[in-house]
């Protein structure tokens, strides 16, 4: 069977139109310039003077902030500005560490895994570590405030439900295996 000549002349005409149309933008994009870290050790340096607020070249549609005052506007005194210092503050996260995985069931099946390489998890809260092929009541906690257990026909369940620090214990011919459960 062949394709009726009308629709093959459409399929070419549209693909000659957009062959001929960029893929993103009319003009290449340049990357933003970046100001190096400054440290609470280093003193102020040519990095504060305005010169250095204008932005690089070829960066178009960025305007500089202005620092001349206007002729015909008052003079006001201000005080000369203190040499900015930088305090550590903690990193506030809104994603989970990289290392941790996010609020997912976590298979734990006993038959095929050693659990003497098994030393610590990172869950995000509402992760679920799902111990498959032990029997009820084996399987302690340490923080019974930090999860929510279940236990049904040789599956326990424990759902982490507040962030924290929980070592859960796993026994195994005759010896205990603490995991190391870190919820973030």
């Amino acid at each position: 069977m062949r394709e009726p000549p009308r629709r093959r002349a459409a399929v070419v005409a549209a693909l000659a139109v957009l062959a001929g149309t960029p893929a993103c933008a009319d003009r290449p994009v340049s990357p933003l310039p970046v100001r190096p870290p400054v440290t609470s050790a280093a003193a102020p340096s040519a990095a504060t003077t305005p010169a250095a607020l204008t932005p690089a070249p070829g960066v178009s549609g960025v305007a500089a902030p202005s620092r001349a005052t206007p002729a015909n506007s008052p003079a006001r005194s201000r005080p000369p500005a203190a040499p900015r210092t930088t305090r550590p503050t903690p990193p506030v996260r809104t994603t989970p560490p990289a290392a941790c995985l996010g609020p997912v069931r976590y298979d734990l099946v006993l038959a095929e895994t050693e659990l003497a390489l098994l030393k610590s998890l990172c869950f995000a809260a509402g992760g679920v570590l799902r111990i498959q092929g032990i029997g009820p009541g084996e399987v302690t906690v340490d923080r019974e405030d930090l999860v929510s257990r279940n236990y049904e026909a040789g599956v326990v369940d424990i759902r982490f439900v507040r962030t924290g620090t929980v070592v859960v214990t796993i026994p195994q011919d005759g010896r205990a295996y603490p995991i190391t459960v870190v919820v973030v």
